[in-house]
């Protein structure tokens, strides 16, 4: 597949997770939460998670509004840690992390994300950096604020 093709497909992906978000609302027992906002462009994730007894996010819902970017990018991290326990969401945070810190990842690790992993392509653009991370950052802030509870 050509450059511009996979361009092409990449960006039909971001933006139809914005029109379309997975997972987007409120959960009503919800007992993992946190908010975060991205003050320099007003990008605002409420995430919400429900994890059963097995540390398992058995539900997940976010809210908030922001560019095509965050909501994107909080639609794709919805999908790829339902279903995951609470260590396996935070290594995908870690794991995403690095990716929009530039540091290479393995194409296993770049696997966990899902479609996330194809927003390494953000990294060019350093000033849409924090659009894309805001919902990973309301994940690991809503899992670490509530650990030994």
């Amino acid at each position: 597949m050509s450059l511009s093709k996979l361009n092409n497909l990449y960006r039909e992906v971001i933006l139809d997770h914005a029109q379309h978000p997975h997972n987007y609302g409120a959960i009503a027992n919800a007992n993992y939460c946190a908010t975060l906002e991205n003050t320099s462009c007003g990008d605002l994730i409420h995430l919400q998670l429900y994890l059963n007894s097995q540390d398992k996010i058995t539900q997940i819902g976010f809210t908030g509004n922001g560019c095509t970017i965050s909501q994107a990018s909080a639609s794709m991290m919805t999908d790829a840690i339902k279903g995951k326990t609470k260590e396996q969401a935070l290594l995908r945070a870690h794991i995403f992390s690095q990716m929009m810190l530039g540091v290479p990842c393995s194409q296993a690790d770049l696997s966990l994300l899902q479609d996330a992993a194809i927003l390494a392509v953000v990294v060019k653009f350093p000033t849409r950096i924090k659009c894309a991370t805001l919902a990973w950052w309301s994940l690991k802030k809503a899992l670490k604020e509530n650990e030994g509870e």
